[in-house]
């Protein structure tokens, strides 16, 4: 993608590939969720999902997989309002945008 993709995005990308599972995901799947839409490294999203749990927005817990304990991540009722107001937003951006690329004021 040639366009930046600031935090905001990114937290929005990632409440997005989350919600996506009712139990919740592992970091390593919402990695490749992610890099199927934006090219980010595992190094770029750790942060993020530390930083969404930080702010409530995401649950943690951890449960054994094949002898291992994997981290699951999930939506809190905060994450699942935020994501809900990030795709208000993400819909009047998106359609100033394409007014202007299409000609309009």
């Amino acid at each position: 993608m040639v366009f930046n993709t600031g935090a905001t995005l990114l937290d929005a990308i990632v409440l997005a590939v989350v919600s996506q599972e009712e139990q919740g995901t592992y970091g390593y799947k919402i990695t490749q969720d992610v890099r199927q839409i934006l090219d980010v490294s595992e190094s770029t999203l750790y942060p993020v999902l530390r930083r969404l749990q930080k702010d409530e927005c995401l649950e943690v817990y951890d449960m054994e997989y094949a002898g291992r304990n994997r981290r699951y991540y999930k939506l809190t009722e905060k994450g699942e309002a935020q994501l809900h107001l990030y795709k208000i937003e993400w819909k009047n951006y998106t359609s100033k945008i394409n007014t202007l690329f299409e000609g309009g004021k």
